[in-house]
């Protein structure tokens, strides 16, 4: 950990850095709490002279900024002011930033990266990392065990295992047809019509959630004497509606949605009777649009389900109200933590995996794998 002094000199070029340049934070933090009491007579934490950049692959999705809140809250605890970075969706953007961070004096680098479907950012800024001799955790969307964690012995990955939520999915649907079935078949044509909003190509979530969602309602439907689910296009070369964008997006899933109702809908004897989404921002932007044409706004109106992934507030809320079936809760509060048990060894200088022994870790790679849990109107918060 750099002296005061040095800090002190590194966040002077900093300022300088960013003045003459494009590339800053997305928001400006405040100046790290000093060691003494708050405002209310509380004690506060003991400001920490370890520089921490965040860099989150885009601000506007509903479950980073979950991520990012709990985040902050429990950095600020360990009386780190971090550095938050907004990449808005663009790899080069997020790649130039985390150059800026190294030259302005970074002591560690927390990157939710942007690119998915190659290794090749991941492993540019684990070089660049390994250079300034400054560790780098990775966290919610997937990297390469060997071109990118196992390359660099101060780089570790906190996230999910990707097919876990595909998996749970499937068997949330699954069970919730099998009992549910003849209120589900609008058309009364004994199967079931879905369409798949899929969040990103390439991206190791959206691909598992895609493929076992699906496949596993599927395994509990025919099992069970039932046909297996059709989708809504027959004709379709894919079966899944993809954010071109890479961005999950409400506003994605309810464009398509309000497009496909124009079509797809029960005077037509062909409505989608089942909507499966890669996460609840998608799942909002379908039911947006279900309810701007009657459906799913509660007791006394045909309800469709819809599957999201997160088990956000606002996907609670909707579960609660009955107007969304069921979501897989992904811990942000629960990732935030896990990732500060890594910084707070960086902190006190221990070896970056040190203190895990109470996460479920890989076998021979440095990445903490988070658990995925069901939510449906029963669970509780």
């Amino acid at each position: 950990m750099k002296k005061a002094l040095a800090f002190a000199l590194s966040a002077v070029m900093a300022l300088a850095l960013l003045a003459g340049c494009g590339g800053t934070p997305a928001s400006t933090p405040a100046s790290a709490p000093a060691s003494g009491t708050t405002s209310e007579g509380t004690a506060a934490p003991a400001a920490s002279d370890l520089r921490v950049d965040v860099f989150y692959y885009d601000f506007s999705d509903v479950y980073i900024s979950t991520v990012r809140a709990a985040m902050d809250e429990q950095l600020k605890a360990m009386g780190i002011e971090p550095n938050n970075w907004d990449a808005a969706g663009s790899q080069p953007t997020q790649t130039d930033q985390v150059n800026t961070a190294i030259t302005a004096g970074s002591n560690l680098l927390i990157v939710n990266i942007v690119e998915t479907a190659t290794s090749a950012p991941a492993q540019d800024i684990v070089n660049a990392a390994q250079a300034a001799g400054i560790p780098v955790i990775f966290f919610n969307r997937e990297v390469a065990d060997n071109e990118v964690i196992n390359s660099y012995d101060k780089c570790a990955f906190v996230g999910t295992n990707a097919p876990d939520a595909g998996h749970m999915q499937g068997e949330m649907i699954g069970n919730y047809l099998l009992a549910n079935y003849d209120a589900v078949d609008l058309n009364g044509d004994g199967q079931i019509s879905y369409v798949m909003f899929k969040g990103q190509e390439g991206n190791a979530e959206a691909e598992a959630r895609t493929q076992y969602a699906v496949e596993d309602a599927d395994a509990l439907l025919t099992a069970a004497g039932k046909p297996a689910l059709s989708y809504y296009d027959a004709a379709a070369s894919t079966k899944y509606l993809v954010d071109t964008e890479g961005k999950w997006s409400a506003k994605a899933a309810n464009d398509y949605m309000v497009a496909l109702l124009g079509s797809y809908n029960e005077d037509n004897g062909n409505m989608v009777e089942l909507i499966i989404c890669n996460n609840d921002g998608m799942a909002e932007g379908a039911i947006s649009a279900l309810q701007n044409v009657g459906y799913n706004n509660g007791e006394g109106t045909t309800i469709i389900p819809v599957f999201g992934v997160d088990a956000t507030d606002s996907a609670k809320a909707l579960i609660k109200a009955g107007n969304m079936a069921g979501s897989i809760k992904q811990d942000a509060v629960g990732m935030a933590s896990t990732i500060n048990t890594l910084v707070k060894n960086v902190q006190d200088g221990a070896e970056l995996m040190a203190n895990t022994d109470q996460f479920v870790v890989d076998e021979g790679v440095a990445k903490i794998r988070v658990p995925y849990a069901m939510y449906d109107a029963t669970s509780e918060d």
